[in-house]
């Protein structure tokens, strides 16, 4: 993968040092940045030097200490936003009752509904091209999390992901099968190939994931992110399966949806009455960020939603 398009002076100075030799790199990123959209772009890129990295630079700066304290800056700013976007939440005394209830009481905006059955086909491509920079690696982020768990939760989570990355087939993983649809439907199918495309909600989605997933303390908030996102992924998977059959996108395409139809209503039992309930059996003060976390994936799903339905001029 090639490094994306700079945003601003932060990301221009980032991916310009990037380039370079490593050595000190603390003089030639001592730079703030202009917009959301700069510190976005400049923190995915960081993310990604711990998954697939880029082709123009060095291994080596994976671990770089340069790097790290420029990532460990803008993931604070990040963090701060988030937890001011969460009101908190009064947790009663069945924890799964509980956060189904609250999942269900999140009214936000649906892009499936709006694919479902009013979507023109050249929607829908935009769709697919700024989703695929998060299921052309899907549960990539949540991964890093299996370590940082006791037996049980750490088996609960193991079996979800075991059907994420395709019960042992490789023709079978849910990103594989995205990047077959990807592919017949005539759009490029290698990682990172629409990132310079995705608006900042987007760049915020993948961010907050791969935050929760690399950092122990936020434990809680990846496993609550990833229930809310099982729990909510059934009934959109089965509007989008609708939708795409209504334009006439390749069977491949509709494939990957109708997969996550079936999987994802199982999937949201075990990853909220098991992993999460197990979790926290064993460390009830990580109710809080749990819900956190299920707030930060429905309110970044809204906000996804928010800015595409108004460029598509789906918005009243």
């Amino acid at each position: 993968m090639l490094i994306p398009k700079p945003r601003g002076p932060l990301s221009e100075a980032v991916f310009a040092a990037w380039r370079l030799p490593a050595n000190d790199l603390s003089a030639r990123l001592d730079v703030r940045p202009e917009s959301d959209d700069d510190a976005a772009i400049a923190l995915w890129a960081s993310y990604q030097l711990h998954y697939g990295g880029f082709e123009e630079v060095d291994e080596d700066l994976e671990w770089h200490p340069d790097v790290l304290r420029l990532r460990a800056s803008l993931e604070l700013d990040l963090e701060r936003r988030l937890r001011a976007r969460c009101g908190g939440h009064q947790q009663g005394g069945d924890f799964a009752a509980d956060f189904f209830s609250y999942v269900e009481s999140h009214d936000g905006r649906s892009i499936a509904a709006y694919v479902q059955s009013d979507a023109d086909a050249e929607q829908v491509r935009d769709l697919l091209r700024v989703r695929s920079v998060y299921h052309l690696g899907e549960a990539d982020p949540i991964s890093w999390v299996v370590p940082r768990l006791s037996a049980r939760p750490k088996a609960a989570l193991m079996e979800v992901l075991y059907d994420e990355y395709g019960s042992g087939d490789p023709n079978r993983l849910h990103s594989h099968l995205f990047a077959v649809g990807m592919g017949a439907s005539g759009l490029r199918t290698e990682y990172g190939a629409y990132v310079d495309e995705a608006p900042l909600e987007i760049l915020e989605q993948n961010n907050a994931m791969s935050l929760f997933g690399l950092h122990r303390r936020h434990r809680g908030a990846a496993l609550g992110h990833f229930a809310a996102f099982e729990a909510t992924s059934s009934m959109p998977s089965r509007r989008m399966v609708q939708g795409l059959e209504r334009l006439g996108f390749p069977d491949e395409m509709v494939r990957y949806y109708t997969e996550h139809v079936e999987a994802d209503s199982v999937h949201e039992q075990l990853a909220v009455r098991v992993l999460c309930g197990a979790l926290l059996e064993e460390e009830p003060e990580l109710a809080a960020d749990v819900f956190f976390g299920a707030f930060t994936c429905m309110d970044l799903e809204d906000r996804v939603a928010g800015h595409l339905l108004h460029v598509w001029g789906a918005l009243e």
